[in-house]
């Protein structure tokens, strides 16, 4: 039955594009007129109409829907800048009152502050419009697609789909427009003894029968998850990382990795493989990768970042995140990168380890499926550490004997995506932003699982 069920997709809500870039248009040429010399100006844009849904013990407990909006004012004078942050409706006649009194008492306050040697001023007219259009779940129909096939099972988790937006405009007449339809849901599947196994399910459309195929791979780890766990002494094990696993890792890329700023400081991860003291494997290869459009290209002074840009190709470092304002500092050719230079839309190459041959190949060792609490313990020489988690399992031959105790690893990358990297798989998931302080984050990652030799178990 539960195969049965037929969903049409639709806008989960009204979108809000229309009538929020008029409002947002409308509200920049106005302020444009406001300026005097020597003043400059930028505006940024975050909105978002989105359905939230939380569930617990497979039971909708909340479910409603928001419509939120902020922009930004920065306003720059003599080398001074402040700003200024107001909640943005879509309604001229509510969001102007707003506006000219920020850039009011902003005129009054950026006079007062020190001196920024590395200010960024709008220049160029670049500009740029993306509405991606999804086809998402209609309000009314959310749980109905959701719960059936997780009927019976502790089954907690929350769902949000609608429409982001990211806007920006400068007084040097740069302005672009990023609208988004997409949805995620992440869940948990617990079992009575509270061994958890987690999973998502995101992207633009919302496709049926793939969110059961999705489920049904959770649900295959859950019936393995019933035994009793077992306890792994510490040591150097084969290790297979899925995909979420991967991003975690990734993710640690964007402090003090990537960063041209965290390069010239000495701080960063990335240092020896720069230097040429170290080199990560040839079957390894980080691009920042805008051409799928999860996320605008354009960042918070309105330079539209490359299609992609090559990080690490076949093991070697090609290219940093170089913000405008380290170019300023360090007398570098900015790239477009953001002012955290932290990676936005990052893709790690597939390789050629078909996925069902993942057990067969790691033979023996550990299967991890999540990874959690990571951090650096040593950021010099690139090591990370932190703990498995949810469904992390034990192999013996190629078959899954039991889950296993949590473990905390200690690990450098220049080992797991070095010379103990053995492979990566034919296939890559995307792992999505599922963060919702302040507002829905955009985009994700695109990685494969990897496979490496002699993994490091430290506890």
């Amino acid at each position: 039955m539960m195969g049965t069920t037929n969903i049409t997709t639709r806008r989960t809500l009204p979108s809000p594009t229309e009538t929020w870039q008029a409002t947002f248009d409308q509200l920049v040429a106005a302020l444009m007129d406001q300026l005097q010399p020597p003043e400059a100006l930028k505006l940024s844009l975050v909105g978002e109409q989105s359905q939230f849904v939380r569930f617990n013990r497979a039971k909708v407990r909340q479910s409603g829907w928001v419509n939120d909006g902020e922009l930004t004012l920065t306003l720059m004078i003599d080398q001074r800048n402040g700003y200024c942050t107001i909640p943005f409706t879509g309604t001229w006649e509510v969001d102007w009152p707003e506006a000219i009194q920020a850039l009011t008492d902003l005129r009054q306050e950026v006079p007062h502050l020190p001196i920024d040697p590395y200010l960024v001023l709008p220049t160029g007219q670049a500009t740029s419009q993306e509405n991606h259009q999804g086809a998402l779940l209609p309000i009314e129909a959310t749980t109905d697609a959701i719960l059936p096939a997780v009927d019976g099972l502790d089954f907690t988790g929350i769902y949000a789909g609608g429409s982001q937006l990211r806007a920006y405009a400068d007084s040097a007449g740069q302005k672009h427009w990023f609208a988004t339809d997409s949805f995620s849901l992440d869940y948990s599947l617990f079992t009575t003894t509270g061994q958890a196994v987690k999973g998502t399910f995101a992207g633009n459309h919302w496709d049926q029968a793939a969110y059961l195929a999705r489920l049904q791979d959770s649900k295959q780890q859950f019936d393995r998850m019933s035994q009793p766990a077992k306890p792994i002494p510490k040591g150097q094990y084969r290790t297979y990382l899925a995909p979420a696993a991967v991003a975690e890792l990734v993710a640690m890329l964007s402090w003090g990795g990537v960063s041209e700023a965290a390069l010239q400081r000495g701080g960063s991860a990335l240092g020896l493989l720069q230097r040429g003291e170290k080199v990560l494997s040839p079957r390894f290869t980080l691009t920042e990768d805008f051409r799928r459009g999860l996320v605008p290209r354009f960042n918070e002074w309105g330079e539209i970042a490359p299609p992609a840009l090559p990080l690490i190709v076949a093991g070697q470092l090609k290219n940093t995140l170089i913000s405008s304002r380290s170019a300023k500092e360090y007398g570098k050719v900015a790239n477009g990168a953001a002012g955290g230079e932290s990676l936005r839309s990052p893709e790690i190459a597939p390789g050629d380890l078909a996925p069902d041959q993942v057990l067969r190949q790691l033979d023996t060792g550990l299967y991890l499926s999540n990874l959690h609490y990571l951090n650096w313990s040593d950021r010099p020489t690139g090591r990370i550490t932190g703990m498995t988690r949810y469904a992390c399992f034990w192999v013996e031959q190629g078959e899954i004997v039991a889950p296993i105790e949590n473990l905390r690893f200690d690990e450098s990358l220049y080992q797991f995506w070095g010379d103990r990297l053995i492979a990566l798989t034919q296939t890559q998931d995307y792992v999505p932003e599922v963060g919702t302080y302040g507002h829905r984050s955009l985009g994700g990652v695109y990685v494969p699982g990897i496979l490496v030799e002699n993994f490091t178990y430290t506890l």
